[in-house]
């Protein structure tokens, strides 16, 4: 099953905001969709993680055994969805990553730390950006502006 993760955000003077590199994590909760049981904790996967997988020749991102029913179960991150976040989303749900999930359920995520974000003005990079809060500011000195994400929300939907 094809799980992807949507944002929404205002963006305030920003053109875009991103991850980036293949070692970012993505913190995730997951639901163990054998018996039900979701991980107590945040559990974290990046592009930079690779595993084999437990059925199959193919790798993964993150393998994780449910501490209830025992089952090995399996999460990739499809390498070709990752896309950033524009001004022209703004307000609105989008795609911004694709998880090909077996056997787990994503159900909540906590942005934290390491997005990057380009001035709209400027092209002024910002990078580091804790996004804990689910929202951040700064100073463009160069377009002489404030700029910001705020009102971040999130959801996971299932694509094909």
């Amino acid at each position: 099953m094809k799980t992807a993760l949507q944002i929404s955000a205002q963006l305030e003077n920003l053109n875009e905001f991103y991850t980036i590199g293949e070692d970012f994590r993505w913190y995730i909760k997951l639901k163990c969709c054998n018996c039900g049981e979701e991980t107590p904790e945040f559990v974290y996967c990046s592009l930079g993680d690779t595993y084999p997988a437990p059925h199959g020749k193919s790798s993964c991102s993150l393998i994780l055994k449910c501490k209830l029913c025992k089952r090995e179960n399996s999460l990739d991150i499809i390498k070709d969805s990752l896309c950033s976040y524009t001004s022209e989303d703004s307000g609105k749900f989008k795609t911004i990553l694709v998880f090909d999930c077996r056997g787990v359920t994503p159900i909540d995520f906590s942005p934290r730390v390491g997005w990057e974000a380009v001035g709209l003005e400027s092209d002024t990079s910002f990078a580091d950006i804790d996004l804990s809060s689910s929202e951040w500011y700064d100073y463009d000195e160069k377009a002489g502006n404030s700029v910001s994400i705020t009102e971040l929300k999130f959801q996971f939907v299932t694509v094909k």
